[in-house]
């Protein structure tokens, strides 16, 4: 399996290479040459499997050639045995034929440990076969950053440098990034929002020359280690919903566009998807480029769903690359105007994506009003990116006959502040291994909204 960009300058690299770049060369994103594709007898096999013997089967395409099938094996086996549930990403029923699936039960309790406890052990496997160090870049709007620094501290071959939106994540999320103990994590609070610093993190990769040699390796979802990782629960959920025999719906929380476009990927991988809802707060770019063929980038607002309060959202462009025809100057040459300009695209080009993409933007208000209603109807505490799924999935569901699964993306228990303003009575509380969370002592730098800032406290740590 070789690699190509986004943008059509950078050469075609393997999955190896691949996972170290993160960002192509000419600014673009990797994607896939060709996607493998499962017929409907090879899922019918594939329904009585374990989650992570199912990751295997899915996964193995992408990096074959790369990592022998046994090491992928024994990584994959390691990365969900860290989770809480047998069953890793089990379904909850909410209604008729409505769901969630539950991506919270990983160390960090949100759905970036299924991408990044993998992408960390991945890359601890590839270093240590090249003896190579690294230094780990990553910008977070609340979950990314403790999900990467627990999948990757372990590893004597990194550093990792964490930029998170100075008093913009929940509490909880803070401290999950902050009271990590250990020489090689490096907590940075970028006093800017999370557009701030995905910029910074961007416009690094783009010039390396401040590391002096040292290789950059990133963990947002730009690098397509994440997106291969989040292929897999879709296939889960569908097979156990009935697929292939019946298509299933999803509604999606998303900001930066890389969870939904991996329910995208696993349509394209065969599974029978019929709708993916794109749910969104009031941060609603990606709701009025589905509604309206308009992207335009509005001031970011700070909202009760901090994880979803992005402006940019980067894998946006794996879509528009498909939807262009693969065609990687017409790419470069489109992001070039989002950066300074409204657009709008063929509208023949607009239609297709609405053939399978469905949106919907959700007030704090009504994020709050649905938590209080589906804790009335079920028992279960939502979190508020989960609820706004939730939301989406009810105002734009179409066929009450396909199963409507929403994913829900984290604990309740990291946003103690959304579940109060609810008005519940019942606040979902941390798990054992989080109980002194509010004790343990934090580490962190607060820097100015300032790239040089950044790349000179990151020079200092790792030349002393």
């Amino acid at each position: 399996m070789k690699y190509i960009s986004t943008r059509g300058k950078a050469p075609a690299l393997s999955f190896e290479e691949v996972l170290l770049a993160g960002l192509a060369s000419d600014g673009g994103l990797y994607v896939p040459e060709f996607m493998p594709r499962f017929t409907p007898e090879q899922m019918n096999a594939l329904r009585t499997l374990s989650y992570d013997q199912l990751a295997i089967e899915i996964m193995y395409p992408f990096v074959e050639g790369c990592v022998p099938r046994g090491d992928f094996t024994d990584i994959v086996e390691d990365t969900y045995d860290s989770f809480a549930h047998v069953a890793v990403a089990p379904l909850k029923q909410l209604a008729a034929n409505e769901w969630t699936l539950e991506l919270f039960h990983g160390p960090t309790l949100a759905f970036k440990d299924f991408a990044l406890q993998l992408l960390g052990r991945l890359v601890n496997y590839v270093l240590e076969k090249r003896q190579q160090r690294v230094a780990i870049l990553g910008a977070t709007s609340g979950d990314t950053g403790s999900a990467a620094i627990e999948g990757c501290r372990h590893s004597k071959w990194v550093d990792v440098f964490i930029l998170h939106p100075h008093q913009k994540v929940s509490e909880v999320q803070r401290r999950q990034m902050t009271t990590v103990a250990g020489d090689n994590v490096h907590n940075l609070a970028v006093e800017g929002n999370f557009d701030d610093c995905q910029r910074m993190v961007k416009a690094s990769f783009g010039d390396q020359s401040f590391l002096n040699g040292l290789p950059l390796v990133a963990v947002n979802s730009i690098n397509w280690c994440r997106i291969m990782a989040q292929i897999v629960y879709y296939f889960y959920a569908g097979l156990s919903l009935g697929a292939p025999a019946r298509s299933v719906a999803f509604s999606v929380p998303t900001g930066n566009f890389g969870d939904i476009y991996a329910g995208y990927l696993a349509r394209n991988m065969g599974l029978p998807i019929s709708r993916l809802i794109i749910a969104t707060n009031r941060n609603d770019i990606l709701h009025r480029f589905l509604s309206q063929n308009l992207y335009h980038m509005a001031p970011l607002a700070h909202t009760i769903s901090p994880s979803m309060d992005i402006v940019v959202s980067s894998n946006f462009e794996r879509l528009l690359f498909d939807l262009h025809g693969r065609d990687g100057a017409q790419v470069a040459a489109l992001m070039e105007k989002m950066n300074h300009e409204d657009v709008s695209i063929e509208p023949y080009r607009w239609n297709f994506a609405r053939e399978l993409f469905d949106s919907c933007a959700v007030s704090d208000e009504m994020t709050l009003a649905t938590i209080k209603q589906i804790y009335e109807e079920t028992g279960e505490v939502l979190d508020p990116h989960t609820a706004i799924g939730v939301y989406a999935a009810r105002a734009c569901r179409q066929d009450s006959a396909t199963p409507m699964v929403t994913l829900a993306t984290a604990h309740a228990a990291k946003f103690p502040e959304a579940i109060e303003k609810a008005g519940l009575e019942q606040r979902a509380g941390l798990p054992k291994h989080l109980a002194d969370l509010y004790e343990r002592d934090e580490r962190f730098t607060v820097v100015p909204n300032d790239v040089k800032a950044v790349q000179s406290f990151m020079q200092k740590q790792l030349n002393p």
